[in-house]
């Protein structure tokens, strides 16, 4: 083979080389620049859901003062006794902005918990809308739709994303530590009709369509049962407690990262 002919292969397989390497990088590059742009727009997404429920908090929760300590008092008109949460939540103002509003969810332990709730017919349309209804992964906290608007029924389910930057339910997984629910074991949601007290009774990982999500209408010996039931299926050893037919639930219920199961934290209302 003469030298120009080997000469002329190799500058052949050079440049064959040097194609292979350019495409290489112009790939890499444009998955980069894909991937970058996925990132930026769900950043930005989460930006946009934190941003707006930090505007509304602004504009209706205020922080209780802290020469207020006393839990409980008496309402003038009812002569009933009520509580004292933590905070202060404009309702009124809430249902002005989405007449969907049932209440605002606020957990003790973890303060950044403190978000409107929704009802509404079906459980997709808030799954990934904001309390503002703009299109965002983060959704809005929400009673299941087979529930009662006003939280009446024995086991009331609230849903809520777990979102990777820790906010909706994000943080609920939290009470996987026994330090968590020994700074507070309370969930308090705020009505435009009451001021609801509940007491943490179970925290534990369920499966997707198990008995813990058994909604219960009414009072009756159903409720009771369900109630031991779950009770038995804490993870924290939290004291046990007897429950009466007249009892209400509320079950916080958030995904895992495995779509098979749900952690879950229950709570029984207490009474002034």
């Amino acid at each position: 083979m003469s030298q120009l002919k080997i000469k002329e292969k190799k500058n052949h397989f050079a440049f064959l080389g040097n194609f292979i390497t350019i495409l290489i990088l112009v790939v890499a590059i444009g998955v980069c620049a894909y991937a970058g742009g996925n990132l930026y727009k769900i950043f930005s997404e989460y930006k946009a859901g934190t941003d707006e429920y930090a505007k509304i908090s602004d504009m209706v929760v205020t922080e209780k003062k802290a020469d207020v300590k006393d839990e409980t008092w008496v309402d003038k008109e009812t002569k009933k006794k009520v509580w004292t949460a933590p905070i202060e939540v404009d309702c009124k103002k809430l249902a002005q902005i989405n007449p969907d509003f049932v209440g605002w969810l606020y957990v003790e332990a973890l303060p950044d918990i403190s978000y409107p709730m929704v009802h509404y017919k079906d459980n997709d349309f808030y799954l990934h809308r904001t309390f503002e209804k703009q299109d965002n992964f983060a959704g809005t906290i929400f009673t299941d739709c087979q529930n009662k608007r006003n939280l009446g029924d024995s086991n009331t389910i609230i849903y809520g994303h777990n979102m990777k930057n820790g906010s909706m339910f994000g943080q609920l997984k939290q009470f996987k530590q026994p330090e968590t629910i020994q700074k507070s074991k309370y969930i308090w949601i705020l009505t435009p009709d009451e001021v609801c007290k509940y007491e943490i009774f179970s925290c534990y990982t369920a499966e997707v369509g198990s008995d813990t999500y058994t909604l219960i209408k009414g009072p009756g010996k159903g409720l009771v049962e369900y109630a031991e039931k779950m009770q038995a299926k804490d993870t924290l050893g939290l004291t046990r407690r007897e429950f009466d037919v007249k009892d209400k639930v509320i079950t916080l219920s958030t995904c895992t990262g495995n779509e098979a199961t749900r952690y879950v934290v229950q709570a029984v209302k207490v009474e002034p």
